[in-house]
């Protein structure tokens, strides 16, 4: 089943090779400010003619051959000379049609030298023709020159349609009252414009700054104007970072090749590295996409180090899977074996083997991780490491719309899924403990009973009226098991919050009895008792460690406690490790930042 869904999704030869031709052209700057004004219209019947490759109109609908063939240099050179038709401004009346089939091919003889000079795309063989015996002068000079006759007959093969045919098709101008016709040679001046600078960009690598003197732009700054202008999904946080490249900054932090600030907004090469471009763009990609996806504020209590580890596995595998620049030649953390796996999965991993990846190195160097911890803990908790957090979240967000949008190559499933998982407001820990009472204690539905007459009516005294109750029957068997964590770490802030919440939540759904269970360095049966009586009850008892183990075997042993009644654990992650073997469902309520020692079976929820 999932080989045909493949297959049925995988583009043909044809329109695989049609859809590299337009990612091709959408990356040249000469038609950039053009991309979102023209249609491309590949289908069964439109209007491009049995035998030929595109046809365009003024309202700036391309019509391209849905079937035919053509490298992805071919399509770009097709799609280019149809553009150009629209920016040279070449739709103009014309008294006959011959004459205006005069006038096309005059048009495409001075586009294809144009195209030629500037060596964009590749000619398809049948539209193939010799610079030298190309035409010179304007549109207007050569129009005349074939209106006498005298002309070679290869001018009549620069079109896109062949020589029987016409690529520039006469259509009504259609209009808007809210949006006006594009002005196609205005765009195409913007966009002449911009590959001048780029071509002087590229050639001279020299930038202006501010007061508009020369500096040289170094191998980390090309790189960061590559992610702003060709790669989307990156541009706005590349844009948002200072990049420092000063050996003795480096040397000072113990940096021997990249690390990342994300509280400060600073990106740290070294540049004793000597990374190529390639590398450059590899390193500087692997560090924003450690901001990006907020690994720095997801650690949760886990060793810092082996959470950096565990993250440049899973960024380093994406960067390779998309082919975005090289891998430093002085190495990177990666596993082909550890593919697909999660950032938290790796950790749960590689936390049975310390003494290995311990000495593992990272960009920034052996046993250091290259996403530098905030000088102050919990720094994202404050209102401006909120709005700093949303701000990465929305550089990504946005970020990957417009990679889809200008089809800027193939990105893991892996990737898209975390960043849309980023997307979306984390849920209050209360209603996420809220949908677990849901889950396993559905609302109860009322009968009315004569049993108890709950109320008689002033009018009518002697007629007894029926009160609303629940049924015995459905209350038997409805409770859970409370195993809390009574040591000396518990603070009684987090007690009072989590024993609250239960409390409400279950006397809402009906639920009479708990079964509660202190523990520290032992287990202290309390029975069954009301949910409001808990908080009553606890005395923390301050002895060091906390064992869970016992509880939730002796648990498990008790005979009038349901084999399928949920358990929720309390404790603030200062504990054993926990082997619960049971298929009983059960959950753990953490505090925020706090850690398991160990990889849980059951729903995880963090007080905040």
């Amino acid at each position: 089943m999932a080989k045909s869904r493949q297959n049925k999704n995988k583009l043909d030869p044809a329109s695989e090779t049609f859809a590299l031709g337009l990612q091709m052209l959408s990356r040249i700057a000469i038609f950039s400010p053009m991309r979102y004004h023209y249609t491309v219209v590949r289908r069964k019947g439109n209007r491009c003619p049995e035998n030929g490759w595109a046809t365009v109109t003024r309202n700036g609908h391309i019509h391209t051959h849905p079937t035919r063939r053509g490298t992805p240099e071919e399509w770009v050179y097709i799609l280019a000379h149809c553009l150009l038709h629209l920016g040279f401004d070449h739709f103009r009346p014309q008294v006959d049609d011959r004459t205006f089939q005069l006038w096309n091919s005059a048009c495409d003889a001075y586009i294809a030298r144009f195209l030629a000079q500037l060596k964009i795309g590749k000619a398809p063989a049948d539209m193939e023709s010799d610079l030298s015996l190309l035409p010179t002068g304007a549109e207007e000079t050569i129009f005349r020159q074939m209106l006498s006759g005298n002309f070679p007959e290869s001018w009549l093969h620069c079109g896109t349609t062949g020589p029987q045919g016409a690529d520039m098709v006469i259509e009504e101008l259609v209009t808007h009252s809210y949006r006006k016709p594009p002005d196609w040679p205005s765009l195409l001046g913007i966009g002449i414009a911009l590959a001048v600078k780029e071509a002087v960009a590229n050639t001279s690598h020299v930038t202006l700054d501010r007061d508009g003197r020369p500096v040289n732009m170094s191998v980390a700054e090309q790189a960061r104007q590559w992610f702003i202008a060709s790669f989307p999904l990156l541009g706005a946080l590349a844009a948002s970072f200072k990049i420092i490249e000063d050996i003795k900054i480096c040397q000072s932090m113990t940096i021997s090749v990249a690390a990342v600030n994300a509280e400060l907004q600073e990106i740290y090469i070294n540049p004793a590295a000597a990374l190529t471009p390639d590398e450059m763009r590899f390193v500087m990609a692997h560090e924003l996409l450690h901001v990006g996806l907020r690994h720095d504020t997801r650690i949760q209590g886990r060793d810092w180090f082996l959470w950096n580890v565990a993250c440049d596995y899973v960024i380093n595998s994406w960067l390779i899977e998309m082919e975005v620049g090289q891998m430093p030649a002085l190495g990177a953390l990666y596993d082909e074996e550890l593919k697909g796996f999660s950032a938290e999965a790796i950790y749960d991993r590689i936390v049975n083997d310390l003494r290995r990846y311990r000495k593992l190195w990272t960009l920034r160097g052996k046993g250091m991780g290259d996403l530098i911890p905030p000088n102050r803990p919990g720094w994202w908790r404050l209102d401006d490491g909120i709005r700093l957090d949303d701000f990465y979240r929305n550089c990504l967000i946005q970020g990957l719309e417009y990679h889809h949008e200008q089809q800027r190559g193939f990105l893991p499933a892996g990737l898209i899924e975390e960043i849309w998982a980023l997307s979306q407001p984390p849920i209050p820990w209360d209603v996420e403990l809220a949908r677990w009472f849901d889950l396993y204690f559905p609302a109860l539905e009322k009968r009315r009973s004569y049993a108890r007459p709950s109320r008689r009516q002033s009018a009518t005294p002697d007629i007894p009226r029926p009160s609303w109750v629940i049924p015995e029957e459905a209350v038997k068997d409805r409770t859970f098991g409370v195993i809390l964590d009574t040591s000396g770490s518990m603070s009684r802030t987090l007690l009072a919050k989590a024993l609250g919440a239960i409390a409400s939540y279950a006397t809402a759904r009906d639920v009479p009895l708990a079964r509660v269970i202190f523990c520290d360095a032992a287990y202290y049966d309390q029975g069954y008792m009301p949910p409001e009586a808990i908080a009553e009850r606890v005395r923390v008892r301050g002895r060091g460690g906390t064992i869970l183990q016992p509880a939730l075997s002796f648990l498990e042993r008790t005979p009038d406690f349901p084999k399928n009644g949920p358990v929720l654990i309390i404790t603030d992650g200062y504990c054993d490790i926990i082997t619960f073997t049971s298929p009983r469902p059960h959950a753990y309520l953490l505090p925020k930042g706090h850690h398991l020692p160990f990889s849980p079976h059951g729903e995880l929820f963090y007080i905040e």
